[in-house]
């Protein structure tokens, strides 16, 4: 009896062993959005909803964004991964005490962004926004971009009228007094195409390959990330499959984000799914891989031009060590 007592404690022991090795790959993880779910996001949904986070052993949970920062609740511990900018992390980076946060994979491998505007506004150059209202959201770092874009061109940045402004609607606002606003092509700039407006896009990237910058990427915790290198590389091999199928299955991929979030407008999400999807790995060799040399040069911009008061030290900020 004493031996079959043994025997039992034993097995116990080993069954407690095994199930708390499991429960730290099971115990939830967070990933915060930046936005309302958009098709930036529809690969994190496909991982969730075809089981690829499953079959890796984590439990995710996908996270709506607080009112404040995504990027200063990953820091601060709140959850473990979120989505945030390469242009807005600088920010958080160029500090004397840097967020602890890290970009570990770029959603998209190049920057869709730009300033749009109504094509009979005549903005087809960056210096016809001169005499024009662009809608700002004050932020030094867009301002130093967008100055560039038209000073570059040969236009006066002083002329630009700049309107602070919230644009919550790209479509609304552009039937309104604003005559240009920055947005991402993807969502906003389809949603002008469905809308059937006729408009003007400056593609960002277009004007300064500083300007081809990571937008957006996915960040994680610093502790996070040393405590668990092993389960954030599960988490990102699960959301790579994610995106990787969204980027052939746009289609299916809208269903799945749809699902999801049903307050969102099937037609523009299938529209936006099939322009995105081309975008997700484009030219890179694989999904998610961040290039220092891009990183690089667009925080020495940013710098050199005095839009953030410190400067980011080279191939701060990034890894794609979670990717392998």
């Amino acid at each position: 009896m004493r031996k079959v007592s043994k025997i039992l404690i034993l097995c116990l022991i080993l069954i407690l062993i095994v199930s708390c090795g499991k429960s730290k790959d099971n115990k939830k993880i967070r990933i915060v959005l930046d936005w309302v779910p958009n098709t930036n996001h529809t690969g994190l949904y496909v991982a969730k909803d075809l089981g690829y986070f499953k079959e890796e052993g984590v439990d995710v949970e996908i996270v709506q964004p607080p009112e404040g920062s995504t990027t200063a609740l990953i820091g601060a511990g709140g959850a473990e991964f979120g989505i945030s900018f390469q242009d807005t992390l600088a920010k958080s980076f160029a500090k004397e005490n840097p967020v602890p946060v890290t970009a570990v994979a770029a959603i998209l491998q190049h920057n869709t962004s730009g300033i749009i505007s109504l094509k009979e506004k005549g903005i087809d150059s960056p210096r016809k926004l001169e005499g024009k209202r662009y809608a700002t959201w004050e932020d030094d770092i867009e301002q130093a971009i967008l100055k560039k874009l038209v000073t570059d061109n040969g236009g006066d940045f002083s002329k630009v009228k700049l309107i602070p402004y919230t644009v919550t609607n790209v479509v609304t606002s552009l039937k309104t007094d604003i005559d240009a606003v920055w947005v991402y092509y993807a969502w906003d700039g389809i949603a002008t195409e469905k809308a059937g407006l006729k408009t003007n896009f400056l593609k960002l990237r277009d004007y300064g390959k500083e300007l081809d910058y990571y937008s957006p990427v996915i960040i994680a915790n610093n502790n996070y990330l040393k405590a668990n290198p092993e389960i954030a590389k599960k988490v990102l091999r699960a959301i790579k499959k994610g995106y990787e199928y969204a980027a052939k299955n746009p289609e299916e991929s809208s269903k799945i984000l749809v699902k999801n979030s049903p307050e969102l407008d099937i037609n523009l999400v299938t529209a936006s799914q099939k322009w995105i999807s081309k975008e997700y790995q484009a030219d890179a060799k694989e999904w998610g891989i961040i290039d220092g040399n891009r990183w690089n040069e667009f925080y020495e911009w940013l710098y050199k031009n005095k839009a953030v008061k410190r400067e980011i030290p080279k191939d701060f900020g990034y890894s794609n060590e979670y990717l392998k």
